[in-house]
């Protein structure tokens, strides 16, 4: 699946506003995903080449939002239940595996 500009930066700016409510720095994002500050920034720009791991960076703060008492900012292209994309493991997106590398 691949997003038009529009919705590209829908996604970015979901990203960051839902980031903003969890309370947390980067570095603490990174750190509880296990993933260099330098793909967290990609993901954030969705400069990545994986499609399953911006679905892991969003049910993260999704998650966190929550835990920080939050409403969270509803996600209008990664919405849904990524179990029925055919074109994404839903296996590595639940058990939050991120791809190999900073690419």
């Amino acid at each position: 699946m691949s997003l038009n500009p529009q919705q590209m930066q829908n996604t970015r700016n979901e990203l960051q506003a839902n980031f903003e409510r969890t309370g947390l720095s980067k570095e603490q994002v990174a750190s509880d995903l296990h993933i260099s500050m330098a793909k967290l920034d990609r993901l954030f720009s969705l400069d990545q080449q994986s499609l399953n791991d911006p679905w892991i960076l969003r049910n993260y703060l999704l998650e966190k939002v929550a835990a920080n008492g939050q409403d969270p900012v509803p996600f209008t292209a990664l919405s849904g239940d990524w179990h029925r994309h055919w074109f994404l493991n839903s296996d590595l997106i639940d058990n939050r595996q991120m791809s190999a590398g900073d690419y």
